[in-house]
């Protein structure tokens, strides 16, 4: 049986160990795979595992010998579900795997904004607070998290731990989800409401849906103009949740007071991506999830997916 890593490179750039795979077959890692070098690299593999490589329908038809697809990520939409079910080709994701980091990374970027942090160290590597005359040097506002209202856009196994966090430094928690009924009676210290609602409330709006055609560009000019103009939002789920011209238009006309994100729409972004100038922001290049404990656990999950199925057992099966 062959077992071929398309893109191991994203998951693991040399300091963990795919050896474990080896166990259920013959294993080739490729570290990157071009879209040209894609049937090259995995003709004649029974099992691919994949993180960004796109695997849908004219890729799909064209190894026969596919029975697998292992995702080496949470979100799935690289693969093409309809021609996997056609041909019977079983698909798998790792969910859960980096809930911690990503929570961990929200408030990374929550706090950076809060007390404007890249600014302020900027302030002593230019040497701005050498020359002046203030032993306090701050030059914009900030802000104190206790007593403010963070409102979660979905709430996933992420968001309830950003929750949690949140409710320690003191804030009130509003939730939007498609079924409230499932956390009322664990979370009655949250309040859940309408999207309409938490967008008008909300001081941080944190984003933690899936991205669906419904999710689809949800933060538009529209959703902004409801927002209290000293809000921030923050993203860590999807790029495309957000329409970026939209948020980069607001942030420049002082209607939106701050946003920070670790993902965008297009990734690497254009150079002439208009939130790379926009005031106020603070990006990362989709860094959350990539701590060396959830890479660990990533690995970890994808050999027992690979496990699971061999032993017929559906282990994280999505298709």
């Amino acid at each position: 049986m062959k077992i071929v890593i398309l893109d191991a490179h994203a998951a693991n750039p040399g300091d963990l160990s795919w050896d474990a795979l080896s166990d259920y077959g013959q294993l080739q890692v490729y570290p990157r795979t071009a879209k040209e070098e894609l049937i090259e690299h995995a003709q004649g593999a029974e099992f691919l595992l994949t993180n960004k490589v796109a695997l849908l329908a004219p890729e799909i038809e064209q190894l026969p010998a596919l029975r697998y697809i292992g995702v080496l990520a949470t979100g799935y939409n690289v693969v093409d579900l309809e021609a996997c079910r056609k041909r019977k080709i079983a698909v798998t994701n790792i969910p859960g795997y980096s809930s911690a980091s990503v929570c961990q990374m929200t408030f990374a970027l929550i706090l950076g904004l809060a007390h404007q942090v890249p600014h302020h160290q900027e302030l002593v590597r230019d040497r701005s607070w050498s020359r002046s005359n203030e032993p306090c040097l701050i030059d914009r506002p900030l802000i104190e998290l206790a007593g403010l209202t963070l409102g979660l856009v979905g709430f996933g196994q992420i968001a309830r731990e950003v929750a949690q966090v949140a409710m320690a430094f003191g804030m009130q928690v509003q939730v939007v989800t498609a079924h409230p009924q499932n956390y009322r009676e664990a979370w009655s210290q949250v309040e859940f409401v309408s999207l309409e609602q938490l967008t008008l409330s909300s001081d941080i709006i944190s984003l933690h849906c899936p991205l669906t055609a419904q999710t689809n560009n949800l933060v538009d000019a529209n959703f902004i103009s409801r927002m209290k103009k000293d809000a921030l939002l923050i993203n860590t789920g999807r790029g495309l949740l957000v329409d970026e011209p939209a948020v980069a238009e607001a942030l420049h006309a002082g209607r939106l007071a701050g946003y920070a994100a670790d993902v965008l729409g297009v990734e690497p972004p254009p150079t002439e991506h208009p939130l790379l100038d926009a005031p106020n922001t603070l990006l990362t290049p989709h860094i959350a999830w990539g701590t060396r404990a959830a890479r660990q656990r990533l690995i970890r999950i994808a050999v027992e997916n690979v496990h699971s199925f061999i032993a017929q057992q559906g282990l994280n099966r999505v298709v």
